[in-house]
């Protein structure tokens, strides 16, 4: 078995994010890391709109990323830390829109490891240095410079390693032009690692350590290190340092430190100022629980300076320092807003805060106002004796706040993000689609949601109206050449045409010059100020003045097709003859003397756009009755001369020409036109739809596009210099233009019927439109009906109290006449969350969803501490087949070490044709449930590390047999037979087996490899693919001799009594393919994503990764160090590499497919081919 692995949609999860000037213009960008991609964004500051500049895969993990300017540069640099044991420096550069790789340091070995650099960067805030650190022990410090040239240098690495020390955060201090800063947070483990009974770790104190590097002596030194509050997580740099100019402060310098409940401002020999972090007071929140700061941005303004420090609830602070040159006067802290919890903040200088959420959408703020002037109460070190300091280990009285809706921040764009994935279906259920939709279960708590993801580009509608009839073509003209917008829309019917003007509003008009008593077969803008019009019996050239000079097609002949540009018209007439004119430089449209004869009926006609500072454009490409496709010369030399067909490559340093044929079976055919000898070149082809195809050049975003409208309407445009091709999700248009008014610049127009639609395209460069539906808490897992469309979702959220476990306490509180506040009750759940409560408590529901009409039907609420952990529909023998649904839950549960009071098995029956369910009974069982599945007419349950099969009985489920020799705990089970394939936590995949004269469960065979298995699935009897905790995706077989020796086997005395293997089954699987994907995998399914197509793998990631592995028929060669992380590769083709060949310089990509013994053109086809079959991508 080969795979080839292609990546449909690239993870969306926002570890990291930077700000700076990337392009050295003078506008700030945004690089975002999402784990294995760097993504760059701009942000329009006119509209608050951000914008894809470029995505680029790296192939490696990204473990840490700051920005960086040299001392009086203006252009930011990238430094990227991650798992290859390198440190690199990038530069992103406008011109070829690639980030370009400036310095490559090896420092260590390749992999996350404890000791080798990579986790944590800290530059130096004047440019000058920047210190790389590993989890423990090793700090390396290079000096950054310039040469003469002025390009950037990097030194040898400078030691800052202290043995025994875990290190929790690094960040730069600024001191000016002092000799460069940096302080960590540090845990010494010396004495705990000699101490058996464990009460120095206990008692392991942090410290606070500033290494300052010699910049004379060139050599790194521990200069200052003091212990700090043993719970401190988190260190932010402040301003300092003296400017040159008015030798004034930037600010007193040092590091805020951040701990549990409290922030404590620190620098080496001055006095520590502490103020509480202000919390919510909620009548249903745990009020012994700590809270920490986990995300952090300072900003600079002028003579002033801020931050905005953000608690694991979402809640930003901002505080202020009040100073004195170096001296600090107070410390001070304010609520300032609520926004999704971050993993980074970035402050743009032109008023944004850019919230790179750790969980769902990114989001894009503007700063209405600094909240310095509203009633939000401050909290300062001045209010507290020593400044808060003088009892360090005792904590400050509580400060609260009551949180609000948005009032300094207002929401300016949203980028979606399917992170985190949690479950997949493959299904298609949709009406009118032909191909299948993925519904995902995304988010964490109350901003979770169900998603619909349909491949396609979404579109905006503007207009809809009827028409007196049906029309059968529409066109948008402009009066002038240098007009911005459109001034005409012209419908063709079968017996007349009708004119529209577009200005305030809509209506027909006739004083055009345009004939309305006849079908319109083509409309140009043509010279600077003229219009034209072919119809059947000739055409009309309407100048300025209205004057209209008219050429009459000669008797008993007429106009079957016309293609038209600013300078040419050709006709076709019904004699097979083409009729071709020009402009001439006074704006008089002259007939070329010869007319062609094609000895066929002509079907359709294209010319290209005249090239810019041309007069004409030089071939015309025409499509006959007898199935050929000809290639006309337009030149004056060579005019109608039929150029032949033949074969040759494409040249990459011309701008292509490309000639797209629709045929009348629903395919399309595109061809390169070479520009110098006009032959048709490198044929590709693509199933559109089951309607013939017609093909229409339209403009988006200013650039050449085309429609194909079939079935369904397709685009193929250009977006950051590569082609894609796209179907749109929008009803099927007979006939569609490009549209440009005041209302709609960049619209396209199309006829439905006699519907006239307006619409734009608002996301181009996407690949799937995302619908999403809002749920209560994390979704677990969903599973649908065989006989309904309904899905079944189980919700469940740890530290969160349940609806009647929340009403029952409020009871309690009002009866005790306790003082509530109604208000922060009433609180947007999306906005601030659920009130977090104490470890082992559970809010959860069972929530029925109809995905065609995206809304809740029913949500029933578990009672008692229940959560859901499992689903399941099954039909029972016991009931005639009757269907219900089980669904595993467990009481009082408790993550680490799991472990619940007790497990139940609820069963529930189906009512009102699924729309709602009725609890039948439920059992109790003594471990949680992770795995629930239907089996010969009973259920097969994963119960702790026990295999279980239950029968329904009247009072309760009946337990059949059970197998216990399991490693650690089922989370997977699938079926086939009376095969199970059962996924263990720890330890892979286990294939059993029921035999039901003897009423056993056994264990034949298992993987040689433990592997943390998050998701596995059969491929067919043998085989299944798996995917494991740490990024890889895997196919593991079982031999055919075995599989048939224990399906032979009647009562399973044979497997009972064969020898173990290295302490487990009797046989053992084999590895067949191997991939390190690089994210989580949480579900994989064997589906068909084309009509027809073969089947492929498709899998989906925590991080919002959704791909495919497509079977292939021939072996290749693959790079492996990343892609073979954890075992090396096997047997799987890395597709994504390979695509990138399309974005290589051209004399790169002549040398691989001269190695290759192929053209570039045939390499690029292939590789195009994969993609398409195996996805429709």
């Amino acid at each position: 078995m080969h795979l080839y692995n292609l990546t449909l949609q690239h993870p969306t999860a926002s570890p990291q994010a930077i700000v700076g000037n990337f392009s050295g213009a003078r506008q700030q960008e945004i690089i975002i890391s999402h784990g294995t991609r760097l993504q760059l964004l701009r942000p329009d500051v006119q509209t608050g709109k951000l914008s894809t500049i470029i995505a680029t895969d790296v192939f490696g993990s990204i473990r840490s990323l700051t920005a960086f300017r040299l001392t009086g540069g203006t252009k930011d640099y990238a430094i990227v830390g991650s798992d290859s044991g390198r440190i690199v420096i990038l530069d992103y550069d406008p011109r070829t829109s690639s980030f370009v790789k400036i310095h490559q340091e090896t420092f260590g070995k390749s992999g996350a490891r404890r000791i080798v650099p990579g986790q944590y960067i800290a530059t130096d805030p004047k440019g000058r240095a920047v210190m790389i650190a590993a989890v423990e022990k090793s700090k390396l410090v290079y000096i950054l410079n310039r040469d003469p040239a002025a390009n950037l240098t990097i030194s040898s690495p400078l030691e800052a390693h202290r043995n025994c020390s875990i290190l929790h955060h690094i960040v730069g201090v600024d001191v000016g032009f002092e000799n460069p800063m940096f302080a960590a947070l540090e845990v010494d483990y010396t004495e705990a690692d000699q101490d058996s009974t464990g009460e120095a770790a206990a008692n392991a104190g942090k410290l606070l350590t500033y290494y300052e590097l010699d910049l004379g002596l060139n050599h790194v030194v521990r200069k200052w290190s003091e212990p700090t509050d043993p719970k401190a997580n988190f260190l932010v740099q402040v301003p300092g340092g003296q400017l040159a100019s008015t030798e004034r402060f930037d600010g007193p310098s040092g590091v805020l430190v951040c701990t549990e409940d409290h922030i404590i401002y620190r620098n080496a020999d001055t006095p520590q100022h502490r103020i509480p972090i202000p919390r919510r007071k909620h009548p249903l929140g745990d009020s012994g629980r700590g809270l920490i700061i986990i995300a952090a941005v300072m900003h600079k303004m002028k003579g002033a300076f801020f931050f905005l420090l953000q608690s694991e609830e979402g809640d930003l602070y901002k505080i202020t320092i009040e100073h004195e040159e170096e001296e600090v006067k107070a410390l001070k802290i304010k609520y300032f807003d609520t926004v999704p919890i971050a993993s980074s903040l970035c402050i743009l200088k032109s008023g944004f805060l850019f919230v790179a959420s750790e969980f769902g959408n990114q989001q894009l703020y503007q700063f209405q106002k600094l909240g310095d002037d509203d009633d939000e109460k401050e909290f300062s070190s001045k209010n507290y004796p020593a400044f808060g300091m003088a009892q360090p280990s005792q904590p400050l009285p509580r400060a609260y706040f009551r949180p609000r809706p948005l009032e300094n921040l207002a929401l300016a764009d949203e980028i979606e993000s399917l992170n985190p994935i949690l479950d997949a279906k493959v299904l298609n259920i949709l009406p009118n689609s032909d191909t299948p939709q993925i519904f995902t279960l995304n988010g964490r708590g109350s901003r979770s949601v169900l998603r619909t993801l349909r491949h396609g580009l979404e579109v905006e509608e503007t207009v809809s109206s009827d028409l007196p009839g049906i029309p059968n073509a529409v066109w948008t003209v402009k009066v002038r050449g240098d007009e911005v917008y459109d001034s005409y829309i012209i419908l063709s019917f079968v017996n007349g045409t009708l004119v529209l003007s577009i200005g305030e509003n809509i209506e027909e008009v006739q004083d055009t010059g345009f004939l309305s008593s006849a079908p319109t077969l083509a409309v140009q803008q043509i010279g600077d100020d003229a219009l034209l019009q072919v119809h059947p019996h000739g055409i009309r050239h309407v100048l300025a003045d209205r004057r209209v000079n008219e050429w009459r097609v000669p008797p008993g002949k007429s106009i079957v097709a016309a293609t038209t540009n600013k300078r040419q018209v050709v006709v076709a007439l019904s004699s097979a003859e083409l009729v071709y004119f020009e402009l001439d430089l006074d704006g008089q449209l002259n007939e070329y003397q010869d007319r062609k004869a094609m000895g066929s009926t002509v079907l359709a006609m294209s010319i290209g756009e005249v090239p810019e500072g041309r007069q004409r454009t030089p071939y015309l490409a025409v499509g006959c009755e007898d199935q050929t496709v000809r290639v006309i010369s337009l030149d004056p030399d060579s005019t109608l001369e039929t150029i032949k067909m033949l074969d040759a490559g494409i040249n990459r340093n011309q701008p292509t020409t490309f000639v797209n044929i629709g045929l009348q079976t629903g395919v399309l055919l595109r061809t390169v036109l070479d520009p110098l000898n006009g032959q048709l070149t490198d044929t590709r082809t693509r199933f559109l739809g089951t309607r013939p195809v017609r093909l229409i050049r339209v403009q988006i975003k200013s650039q050449p596009a085309i429609l194909a409208l079939s079935s369904r309407t397709w685009l193929n445009y250009t977006h950051q210099n590569l082609m894609h091709f796209t179907p749109l999700i929008f009803d099927t248009l007979d006939y569609a233009w490009s549209f440009s008014a005041e209302l709609c610049p960049e619209g396209l127009i199309g006829i439905t019927g006699n519907v006239l639609r307006i619409f734009q395209i608002p996301k181009l460069g996407t690949q799937l439109k995302q619908d999403a539906l809002p749920l209560s808490f994390t979704p677990r897992k969903f599973i649908t009906h065989p006989g309904n469309t309904y899905f079944y979702v189980i919700e469940s959220d740890h530290r969160v109290i349940g609806e009647d476990a929340a009403a029952k306490k409020l009871q309690e509180l009002r009866s005790q006449k306790k003082a509530i506040d109604e208000a922060v009750l009433e609180l947007s759940l999306e906005q601030f969350g659920h009130p977090k409560a104490p470890a082992g408590t559970w809010g959860s529901c069972i929530r029925i969803v109809d995905p065609i009409e995206g809304k809740t039907v029913r949500i029933i609420h578990l009672d008692n501490n229940e959560a859901a952990f499992s689903i399941a529909v099954a039909p029972f023998e016991a009931r005639g087949n009757e269907l219900h649904l089980v669904v595993g839950t467990a009481q009082d549960t408790l993550l680490a070490p799991r472990s619940c009071t007790s497990g139940f098995l609820r069963v529930y029956k189906f009512t009102e044709d699924g729309a709602d369910l009725e609890l039948v009974h439920k059992t109790e069982i003594d471990d949680v449930p992770l795995a629930l599945l239907a089996f010969q007419g009973r259920l097969v349950a994963g119960v702790g590390n026990a295999l279980r099969i239950y029968d329904i009985g009247k009072k309760k489920m009946l337990r059949k047999a059970e197998n216990k020799t399991f490693g650690s705990a089922i989370v997977t089970l699938s079926t086939q037979g009376s095969r199970i394939v059962v996924g263990d936590m720890q330890e892979s995949v286990y294939y059993a087996v029921y035999k039901a004269p003897e009423n056993r469960l056994l264990i034949f065979a298992d993987d040689a490899q433990p592997r943390w298995i998050t998701c596995s699935t059969m491929v067919d009897y043998t085989t299944t693919a798996a995917g494991d905790r740490f990024g890889n995706i895997f196919v593991n077989r079982l031999d055919v001799k075995v599989s048939d020796q224990v399906d032979d086997d009647p009562t399973g005395a044979g497997i009972l009594h064969e020898k173990g293997m290295f302490m487990g089954a009797p046989h053992k699987t084999q590895l067949l393919a191997h991939f390190h994907v690089g994210d989580l995998i949480t579900s994989i399914h064997k589906v068909s994503m084309v009509a027809g197509g073969r089947e492929v793998l498709l899998y989906t990631g925590l991080h919002g990764t959704i791909g495919v592995l497509v079977p292939l028929a021939s072996k290749e060669d693959d790079h492996l160090a990343w892609r073979g992380y954890y075992v090396p590769v096997k047997a799987v083709v890395d597709g994504d590499l390979c695509e990138t060949f399309a974005r290589l310089p051209p004399a790169k990509q002549s040398a691989i497919a001269g190695e290759l013994d192929r053209a570039v053109g045939e390499v690029l086809k292939k590789l195009e081919q994969l993609r398409v079959t195996a996805s429709g991508f």
